[in-house]
């Protein structure tokens, strides 16, 4: 049995309510990070947060986007510091939420350039991030932080950001579609959903039967992380032709 996160106020368990369903329901077009950041940060009890993209193509972290923290403090991070940086490869490691400080101890890390030239400049000191997978595809990070005299984050944290994780995946890959790109066949499916075409429609203009054409739905919504026909025929019309590969 998976533990369960009890530490909730009445408020909390609100937001986290709310925050669940933003992540549902934005549409492909939206940076679902910049809607439910600042609200991730108050759920979490924190000071801080970042988040960056990456970029798989340069092999870095890119398009941060920020909670109370300055943006000098990100320019260093992407310019110079991820480069130098003897955490977070190790958490991103974990595929999970993770303290800091179960992958570098306390001691280490506060004699370390990186904690005394970089997060300890801003006031940055317990940490926990989770890092968000499509498979084996990075696609995004949560960082979040506390100061030096606020609690050590704990197991509720961990379990409130690992319940959120695959909402968020679901939500980014909405925007910048899934590992896999759509087959020839399940592009002309995805095209003739946004046109409101029927199963029963796509089956006789393609010539293929009604179980086909539904099976062909079901990996384009697994592959793409939409939840029903409307998102998927949003995706393609903002697109202009077909879902992101």
């Amino acid at each position: 049995m998976k533990p369960q996160v009890h530490d909730l106020t009445l408020d909390e368990l609100r937001l986290f309510g709310d925050i669940i369903g933003r992540l549902e329901e934005l549409g492909p077009i939206v940076d679902v990070r910049r809607v439910v950041l600042s609200d991730l940060t108050r759920l979490l009890r924190s000071d801080f947060c970042v988040s960056y993209n990456w970029d798989a193509e340069k092999g870095m972290y890119a398009d941060p986007i920020a909670v109370n923290v300055d943006s000098d403090h990100v320019r260093r991070y992407t310019s110079w510091y991820q480069h130098n940086d003897p955490m977070t490869a190790q958490l991103c490691k974990r595929r999970r939420a993770t303290l800091v400080e179960e992958v570098m101890d306390r001691p280490a890390l506060e004699k370390s350039e990186f904690y005394n030239e970089f997060l300890a400049q801003d006031g940055l000191h317990h940490g926990i991030n989770v890092f968000v997978f499509d498979g084996e595809r990075q696609l995004s990070d949560l960082r979040i932080w506390r100061t030096r005299n606020r609690p050590e984050f704990e197991m509720r944290d961990k379990l409130v950001l690992d319940a959120i994780e695959p909402f968020l995946c679901r939500a980014i890959k909405r925007r910048t579609g899934s590992a896999t790109g759509l087959t020839d066949r399940e592009n002309e499916i995805a095209q003739l959903v946004a046109k409101g075409c029927t199963d029963q429609d796509i089956g006789r203009l393609l010539c293929i039967s009604l179980s086909t054409v539904r099976t062909h739905l079901r990996r384009i919504m697994d592959k793409k992380g939409f939840s029903n026909r409307a998102e998927l025929a949003a995706c393609v019309a903002a697109a202009g032709t077909t879902p992101p590969s």
